[in-house]
């Protein structure tokens, strides 16, 4: 078997889940050097039977390449070896995708997607932001993020639970594609929380300073757009 050739190892290595890789290797009953050898032959990288047993161990961490040769060489995807990703790269990691392919299948040059990736900084257009949350099967919260929409919303968000939230369901729609009613319900229990917390400050009793009131609304402002996804994708709800 002749090996196939992928991009060299990038030096930015994504996050690894030790625990896995080897929980997968065990399950398959293969040693370290059976996967070490399983890497070469199918993807052409050189790698030691101690750099998987040390990878296994939490010592060290493959490159991006490297993770993708041993989610081959274990029979799984590369995301079966990541955390929850958190940025747009982890994410097309854990699709399996290289960057060309990628910028490929959503219409992009693959160096102006590359510098998205560099720069955190989303510059693609409507349709290619589309066709990347189809490609990538990004929920909600991380389309998102990685489209550079999270401080437009959570500005929205702000101004919705301090005035009259009523009037912010059309502009979050715009960002949101959700149903009306299940914005107005979060929006409404947003706002209503952030009330009835503020009272409840005021309410502390003699002594309690106007500071102290402040504080308890900007630690709320600071974490609306958490709250708000935790209202729209309760815990053991399966989404987001």
């Amino acid at each position: 078997m002749q090996p196939r050739h992928i991009q060299p190892p990038d030096s930015r290595k994504p996050p690894f889940d030790a625990t896995a890789a080897r929980r997968l290797r065990e399950g398959l009953g293969m040693a370290h050097a059976q996967i070490a050898y399983g890497i070469w032959a199918a993807y052409g990288l050189q790698v030691s039977p101690a750099t998987v047993a040390a990878w296994e161990l939490g010592e060290e961490s493959p490159t991006e390449a490297e993770m993708t040769a041993l989610a081959g060489a274990l029979w799984c995807s590369p995301g079966d070896l990541l955390g929850a990703p958190s940025t747009l790269r982890e994410h097309r990691i854990a699709r399996g995708l290289a960057v060309a392919d990628l910028a490929l299948r959503i219409g992009m040059e693959p160096a102006a997607y590359e510098r998205i990736e560099q720069t955190g900084h989303w510059t693609g257009n409507d349709r290619q932001a589309a066709a990347l949350g189809e490609v990538l099967a990004l929920p909600l919260p991380a389309f998102i993020e990685v489209t550079g929409h999270s401080d437009a919303l959570a500005d929205l968000l702000r101004n919705a639970v301090t005035t009259r939230w009523q009037a912010y369901v059309k502009p979050v729609a715009k960002l949101l594609p959700l149903p009306r009613h299940e914005l107005e319900s979060v929006l409404q229990q947003l706002h209503s929380e952030y009330q009835s917390r503020m009272v409840g400050t005021l309410n502390w009793g003699v002594g309690t300073s106007s500071t102290e009131s402040g504080d308890a609304g900007r630690a709320f402002l600071d974490d609306v757009l958490e709250l708000f996804w935790g209202l729209l994708y309760p815990p053991g709800s399966g989404s987001g």
